[in-house]
């Protein structure tokens, strides 16, 4: 079983840039009785939240993220614009990991109708997980 996501983060120049990801899951997760379930580690979390944006919010001016985080879009559809140009669309279902803490940043905007609301979970940064990883976790 295998995960696709998209990934936005800052390159070498300090310019946004994505990048698609896959990951495989192995069997393994398991909450008995239930049959064991397919799972891959993603980052270490150190809060989850609900984020949303009204129709008119504005995020088109660039702008770094202000942490790791990885968003699931719940509700609505917004659309990120890297400092490469490329744009993409996060529709529902669509999972987004953001790493340009630094750097140009990137531009976003509301492209629903409606409000957009998205699952946030904030990660524990670059640095720290890659500690983490090192030390087995």
């Amino acid at each position: 079983m295998r995960m696709r996501y998209s990934r936005i983060f800052a390159d070498s120049d300090g310019g946004s840039r994505f990048v698609d990801v896959e990951t495989e899951l192995e069997l393994g997760f398991a909450a008995p009785p239930a049959e064991p379930l397919y799972a891959a580690k993603l980052s270490p979390a150190s809060e989850a939240f609900w984020m949303g944006a009204v129709p008119t919010w504005k995020g088109d001016a660039p702008h770094t993220a202000p942490r790791r985080m990885a968003f699931v879009t719940v509700l609505g559809e917004y659309q990120i614009t890297a400092t490469s140009g490329e744009t993409r669309k996060f529709p529902p279902g669509s999972v987004l990991l953001i790493e340009d803490t630094t750097g140009a940043g990137h531009m976003t905007r509301n492209i629903s109708a409606g409000d957009t609301i998205v699952l946030a979970v904030a990660l524990a940064s670059q640095a720290q997980a890659v500690e983490e990883k090192a030390a087995g976790g």
